[in-house]
């Protein structure tokens, strides 16, 4: 089971917002809104993606990382290494 599982719901509601922010996007763009209306916009979007992403890291952490390292041995050194680079991944984007 995923460790977002329990707030499934909540996490599609965000990620329905989120596309609604990307389609108010694309209709800004048809529509020859001025470009930095549109920068604005793109960055609220991509401020809504980040803190997505922040919060099911740290249910990953909290749930998949840390029932594997109650475990030990090869299981908790992979999803530690897992969640190192999805960190990684998360700081250069």
């Amino acid at each position: 089971m995923a460790g977002y599982t329990h707030a499934q719901d909540e996490h599609l509601k965000r990620l329905r917002r989120i596309e609604g922010q990307i389609r108010g996007l694309q209709r800004m763009v048809e529509d020859d809104k001025y470009c930095i209306d549109i920068l604005t916009q793109v960055s609220a979007a991509t401020r809504a993606l980040q803190s997505f992403s922040l919060g099911l890291l740290d249910e990953h952490l909290a749930h998949c990382v840390v029932d594997a390292a109650k475990k030990g041995g090869p299981e908790a050194e992979e999803k530690v290494r897992e969640a190192s680079e999805a960190i990684a991944r998360l700081v250069r984007s």
